[in-house]
């Protein structure tokens, strides 16, 4: 045992003096700061400010005064909710900003109301800029009362990209889009918007534009009918109120929270950590082997110790690299949730809001459930299941590329798991669920998806029996295969070679 666990030791060692190895570290906590602060940045400060041409052919002349009056009640509460987050990390301590309610009031009115409480190096706040500006319509482009004609030099216009004056001035601009609002074609009729724009991915202005007309037809078909608007929007905004209840909770304890939510939805993030850590490492343990083979250090080790003992070295020290790489991982998501929510000023704006409370909830679940002593459980087998198969079928390879056609044979077996993650916390003890849980390659992946749903104990005892079965089978069978492939030169074992070393035969 001594021989193998100074193969562990080494191999332990080797790893973590690696660049890689400290990269894998910081590449998950990387990938979820980025993954979750830069669509934010992108929506706040990636999108340039759209210019808009403007044309009211409605009889009434009134839609372009309701379409532009929406844009600005948006762009105000924009505003409001920028100053909000500016404000908050501000503050003085113990004091908070006013309650948010759904006017939003504007930001030069809520900061005279915070004035006292901000911190005097506060400094300015600078509101951002709109994300809609209308423009000048410039000479050869006025309206003309011909729609054909009209929409003939529009579209030159935009296709040309011809330069347009904001209005309130400033530099000229390339115009983003041009609406045209015409009648209905009856009497009660909803008017029409005619949008036009090259850019089809950024929808926000059409639909903002769409929903002021459709709320003002509303309005005035309520007038129309005799009918009070004002009443009309107390009973739309009227809705059930939904109070979600778990009948597995004590009694007096049945109403679903946030702790709850994260309860069943947590496993899986786990999932794909766990998918992460058990293929990097599985990866980094063919690595190593293949380097060793190539620079002839696996024939010295062999030299001094079996086979056997290389093997079992191998897998403890890589599962050791692992340990310590996933523990890294679990540990800075945490620092990393808590960061985000204290950066973003959440628990001054709204302390009592499910963001707010994210960490402590976050933190509560990883004490009081299964999910840390599941999560080391099926790491564990699963490394053993994948790592055994990848050392064996790599020992039979003489360099990196021969190994990575199995690996990537090995990678594709292994989307299953990911593919349903989403549909198990959905149906945590239906038929796919279950069926998947006993086919042993895939009970880490589903089992770990199902530990916060109660599975029944027969599959979770069952499947862990299956899966520490299939273990011993799959090292026993490897551990065969690497004693007759880790000197062998040439050509790659065929599978018949495989089955016939597995079988003592060859």
């Amino acid at each position: 045992m001594r021989p193998a666990l100074l193969i562990a030791v080494r191999e332990f060692l080797g790893n973590a003096r690696t660049r890689g190895f400290w990269f894998g570290i910081l590449m998950v906590p990387l990938l979820w700061v980025i993954a979750s602060q830069v669509p934010l940045w992108l929506a706040r400060k990636g999108t340039p400010t759209r210019h808009f041409a403007l044309v009211d052919a409605t009889r009434s002349g009134r839609s372009a005064g309701v379409i532009l009056g929406h844009l600005r009640r948006v762009e105000e509460r924009r505003e409001s909710m920028h100053f909000r987050e500016w404000a908050a990390p501000r503050l003085q301590p113990g004091r908070s900003l006013p309650a948010s309610d759904g006017a939003q009031a504007p930001w030069r009115e809520l900061q005279s109301r915070v004035a006292e409480s901000m911190r005097a190096d506060a400094g300015a706040f600078a509101p951002p800029e709109p994300l809609h500006r209308p423009v000048v319509l410039p000479a050869g482009l006025e309206w003309r009362g011909d729609l054909a004609e009209f929409e003939g030099r529009l579209r030159d216009w935009l296709r040309e990209e011809r330069p347009c004056a904001p209005e309130g001035g400033g530099e000229p601009v390339v115009l983003f889009g041009a609406a045209i609002v015409l009648d209905g074609e009856g009497p009660g009729e909803p008017p029409v918007l005619r949008f036009w724009s090259a850019n089809q991915a950024d929808t926000r202005l059409r639909d903002a534009m769409a929903e002021a007309l459709s709320r003002d037809h509303r309005q005035v078909e309520y007038t129309r009918r005799g009918l009070d608007p004002a009443i009309v929007a107390q009973v739309e905004a009227a809705g059930a109120r939904v109070v979600d209840l778990n009948p597995r909770k004590a009694a007096g304890e049945e109403r679903v929270g946030l702790a709850d939510l994260l309860r069943q939805w947590a496993p899986s993030a786990f999932v794909y950590l766990l998918w992460i850590a058990v293929f990097a490492v599985s990866q980094m343990l063919l690595n190593s082997l293949i380097e060793e083979r190539s620079n002839r250090i696996l024939e010295v080790l062999v030299s001094s110790v079996t086979p056997l003992q290389l093997m079992v070295g191998k897998l403890l020290g890589v599962a050791a690299v692992g340990a310590v790489m996933t523990l890294a991982w679990i540990g800075s998501l945490v620092l990393v949730t808590v960061w985000m929510v204290g950066a973003s000023g959440v628990a001054a704006v709204a302390p009592d809001s499910a963001v707010a409370r994210l960490p402590v909830e976050l933190a509560t679940l990883l004490a009081d459930s299964w999910i840390l002593p599941a999560f080391a459980l099926y790491f564990v087998l699963g490394y053993l299941f994948y790592s055994a198969v990848i050392l064996a079928l790599g020992s039979t390879c003489s360099d990196l590329k021969e190994a990575q056609n199995f690996t990537g044979v090995i990678a594709l077996f292994m989307m299953v798991p990911l593919v349903s993650i989403t549909f198990i916390p959905r149906d945590p003890n239906g038929p796919v669920a279950t069926l998947l849980s006993w086919i042993p390659p895939y009970t880490p992946f589903v089992m770990m998806n199902r530990v916060a749903a109660g599975p029944p104990m027969v599959d979770v005892l069952g499947t862990l029996a299956l899966l520490v079965v299939s273990d011993v089978l799959v090292l026993w069978a490897c551990a065969r295969v690497f004693r007759r492939a880790v000197l062998r030169t040439g050509q790659p074992a065929s599978l018949v070679q495989l089955a016939r070393w597995i079988a003592g035969r060859g």
